[in-house]
């Protein structure tokens, strides 16, 4: 656990109960803070009573009293759509809000760091897509070559559930829009922006605002160093901001799919090659197409970011390719379950909107496609440019009929339910197929997160495998 610094004696209320809320309020009591906090469900309080919180209504006037901070749960809203009721209330107060990004990054350096023959590091990964794969990957290089490191934010361990540092740690946070959004102290020594499409348009007031929000990671402290994929305007806009000129070597442009030259530092990939240029001239070239954890564009977009991340951190080139070989990739990412009678079954249950499905189905050749579920905004015409390598879709879900009039002449079959799914797709692959999960559409008809929904096409893969039945 990582004491908050700066609260002795302090009385600060925490609205969330959950997993971080709970983590937050210990976290705070250690650095000598006096908890009060509340959750809008009666059970979840009464949960936390019995675990010693001290449960104060904040909806009340006497409950404020006191009260120097606010600190939120990442999944409340504090300005869109609009702000939950307590924290309008802290606004009307004058009482400052903030989450535990915010404490972690005000707590963490100590004084035990003059010790250090190393000062301790933090990478902070933010994005739309690919943010968790590149981090675990980055923490996978990192213990793969040596240096102690942890691995914490929307990703693992809540990050004030952390160790405290120890000599030359590297902390790596996966950080999401909510949590970069609030946060009073963002000041990681590497930030990196993987990519920008749609999502979370409601709780950030459109495609806007929820680029502002990631843009806080660059702006609110600023990185020593800054890793900026730049495939979209976005990225272009942002490498631009930050850097003061082309030869301004604290912004590594990352890009998967063009050259980049002409600034003093890019990593891309191009016909499945990593390439970094320094000053203009090739620093290291490595070969991602027998990388195995990392199929298609998108891991080669999460490689290139993670390998530019680890070079601003000191690390070689060939330690760095050699990790990448020995990584197996996050579970329900691009995550190869099994291998039957030459068919590959892939678990792309994270892909929950249209920009990631499209990443998915271009990285396999020959698909049988498992889409389907609760369908976003927009549906998912816009994959029509990528389902030329699907051999033929099979649709699960509430938004399966919506979907099959939405993919032109792609063949397809109404499956309803993952089992049909899996059973007819295995039934009908040939060697050389890969049975690929890439919904494009949340999970919450069917299951309570994308999470149990790849966990069971995973059951439902192994039983296949038991069985032999593939094809």
């Amino acid at each position: 656990m990582i004491p908050v610094q700066a609260v002795e004696d302090q009385t600060i209320a925490v609205l969330g109960l959950g997993r971080s809320g709970k983590a937050t309020a210990a976290a705070l009591q250690a650095g000598g803070a006096r908890v009060v906090a509340w959750d809008d469900s009666v059970d979840t309080r009464e949960a936390a009573a019995a675990e010693g919180l001290s449960i104060v209504d904040l909806t009340r006037d006497e409950g404020w009293e006191g009260v120097a901070a606010l600190i939120v749960s990442p999944g409340i809203p504090h300005l869109y759509p609009r702000p939950h009721p307590v924290i309008q209330e802290a606004y009307a107060r004058g009482i400052p809000v903030d989450n535990d990004i915010g404490l972690f990054f005000r707590s963490y350096a100590t004084d035990d760091w003059q010790g250090f023959d190393r000062a301790p590091r933090v990478v902070a990964v933010t994005g739309s897509n690919g943010k968790s794969t590149t981090t675990a990957l980055i923490h996978h290089i990192l213990v793969s070559c040596g240096r102690p490191a942890q691995m914490g934010g929307n990703i693992g361990t809540g990050v004030l559930s952390l160790e405290p540092a120890i000599d030359g740690e590297v902390v790596v946070l996966e950080l999401s829009s909510y949590q970069t959004d609030l946060a009073r102290a963002l000041t990681p020594d590497v930030a990196v922006f993987t990519n920008l499409s749609p999502d979370h348009l409601d709780r950030h007031a459109g495609h806007g605002g929820y680029f502002a929000a990631k843009r806080r990671l660059f702006a609110e402290g600023g990185p020593d160093r800054a890793v900026i994929g730049v495939d979209e305007v976005e990225g272009q806009y942002l490498a631009n901001q930050l850097a003061m000129g082309p030869r301004d070597d604290r912004v590594i442009r990352v890009s998967a799919g063009q050259k980049l030259e002409g600034t003093a530092w890019s990593v891309f990939a191009r016909k499945g090659f990593l390439s970094e240029y320094r000053k203009g001239r090739q620093a290291a070239s490595i070969d991602l197409r027998a990388v195995r954890g990392l199929p298609g564009a998108h891991n080669h977009q999460n490689a290139c970011a993670a390998y530019a991340a680890c070079r601003a951190l000191g690390l070689a080139p060939r330690d760095i390719e050699a990790a990448f070989h020995s990584f197996s990739g996050l579970p329900h990412r691009s995550q190869t379950v099994a291998e039957i009678g030459g068919v590959r079954f892939v678990n792309d249950s994270k892909a929950t909107n249209v920009d990631a499905a499209a990443k998915a189905l271009q990285a396999f050749d020959r698909i049988r496609w498992i889409a389907g579920g609760l369908g976003k905004e927009g549906g998912i015409a816009a994959l029509a440019p990528h389902l030329g390598r699907v051999a033929k879709a099979y649709l699960i879900g509430h938004s399966a009929r919506d979907f099959a009039l939405e993919i032109g002449q792609t063949p397809y079959e109404i499956a309803e339910t993952m089992d049909q799914a899996v059973a007819r797709a295995a039934a009908d692959a040939e060697a050389g197929d890969t049975v690929l999960l890439a919904p494009a559409a949340a999970s919450f008809d069917q299951y309570p997160n994308f999470e149990k929904r790849g966990e069971h096409f995973v059951q439902l893969v192994e039983a296949l495998d038991r069985n032999g039945q593939a094809s």
